[in-house]
């Protein structure tokens, strides 16, 4: 585990407001060098503290975006394998161990409802899911 500074966690902060900031802009709004933005990123890479960049579409704009949650039950020995065969989904946007009556709480993201439902019948060939309980997102209030 790589110990963070307070460069890397000012540095993961504006990455969240816009992935897409350049290596110039990032330096400037962290009053740091170019070179010190891009060993920190480099870092933060190869530890897997950062693990992807990814882009948050406005579906107001185009691109209809199918979002839902997945809650799933895991048969006890077998959470390791159905954790890596959901990390394989794409469309599984995030995936989160959990306590309560549900062992893994899934974040979903399709293109349609046929994706969607393609995505439910995968899940549900994965052997050692007992469960699953999956609700679609409607309205994002904020």
């Amino acid at each position: 585990m790589t110990e963070l500074t307070t460069t890397d966690r000012k540095l993961l902060a504006a990455l969240k407001r816009d992935g897409r900031a350049s290596v110039t802009t990032l330096a400037d709004q962290l009053g740091v060098s170019r070179a010190t933005v891009q060993t920190s990123m480099e870092r933060l890479i190869q530890s897997g503290t950062i693990q992807r960049f990814t882009v948050d579409i406005d579906s107001s704009k185009g691109g209809e975006v199918i979002r839902a949650v997945m809650s799933i039950e895991v048969q006890g020995n077998l959470t390791s394998s159905i954790v890596k065969a959901l990390k394989k989904m794409p469309e599984i946007v995030s995936l989160h161990s959990t306590n309560g009556a549900w062992d893994l709480v899934a974040h979903i993201e399709t293109s349609s409802l046929a994706d969607f439902d393609g995505l439910l019948s995968r899940t549900r060939e994965i052997s050692g899911i007992l469960n699953s309980e999956t609700s679609i997102l409607l309205n994002t209030a904020k």
